[in-house]
């Protein structure tokens, strides 16, 4: 089982998940073009892919959905609330019958040999989630747009192999940075984006000793650094209430331009 990701950031999300058989993209919030060259990267193809799985409907997460399901009839997965929320965009453009695929989140589904265990998450979206996606005893895990975390996040996400995690935020770089107040206060909200260190706490809870790798996605443009996301983060893990340091893990930054390692469990 594989997951690589392709592009994550506040301008652009693309991931691949994929097993020997069964190969899928959460997101398509980049050009077709650059997914194309990401999944060619890794010896992919985006004719390969059996399936999207589409997180919400805000444009950094479906800017290339259009074009990339018209072209390779590729079946969406979402829930009913982001199905309507994007089939009410001019940007999309008009799709063909039969692709979108209603889920709900709790409710598992099959897409070749992978088990798909969507989860709801608090974001200002119509109907959020995120998503494991199982193979057998191995798991992936890919949590991002999310205001806050609670037990039930934990829950979906315990005993995962890789998690691709939301460190959308340095918390004093957003207070002091030039944007409104109003969407300071959406981003620091319940249904906002997860801080470095809240990022941080929350991996505390998620550590186990065959976690075998962990990306930090979904970084600010404007608000974040790769290296203060990554430092404040370990620095939770070293320093938190847990028997780890940082180092007894692979941590990394999944980058927005560039495509990230293929990491195999």
């Amino acid at each position: 089982m594989n997951l690589c990701s392709i592009a994550s950031g506040s301008s652009g999300n693309c991931i691949y998940v994929g097993s020997d058989t069964t190969g899928l993209l959460v997101d398509v919030g980049i050009s077709g073009k650059r997914i194309e060259e990401g999944l060619r990267s890794i010896n992919h193809t985006t004719g390969d892919c059996n399936g999207i799985l589409v997180t919400h409907e805000h444009s950094d997460h479906i800017k290339g959905l259009g074009v990339i399901s018209r072209k390779y009839k590729i079946p969406i997965y979402c829930t009913r609330g982001t199905m309507e929320a994007m089939q009410g965009m001019s940007s999309l453009g008009k799709m063909p019958e039969g692709l979108f695929h209603p889920i709900e989140a709790n409710k598992r589904f099959q897409i070749g040999d992978l088990e798909i265990q969507p989860f709801a998450i608090s974001h200002d979206a119509a109907e959020p989630v995120g998503y494991r996606v199982n193979q057998g005893e191995k798991s992936v895990g890919i949590a991002t747009d999310l205001g806050y975390y609670d037990e039930y996040i934990v829950q979906n996400l315990s005993g995962l192999d890789v998690l691709l995690l939301e460190a959308n935020h340095d918390v004093n770089m957003l207070q002091v940075g030039s944007y409104p107040y109003y969407l300071k206060q959406r981003i620091l909200g319940k249904r906002g984006h997860l801080s470095n260190e809240t990022a941080g706490r929350l991996l505390c809870r998620l550590l186990h000793d065959q976690m075998k790798a962990v990306f930090l996605g979904h970084l600010s443009r404007e608000n974040n650094y790769e290296a203060l996301a990554y430092e404040t983060v370990c620095s939770e893990v070293t320093m938190g209430e847990n028997p780890w340091k940082s180092t007894d893990f692979k941590i990394m930054v999944a980058h927005r331009e560039q495509v990230s390692d293929l990491v195999t469990v």
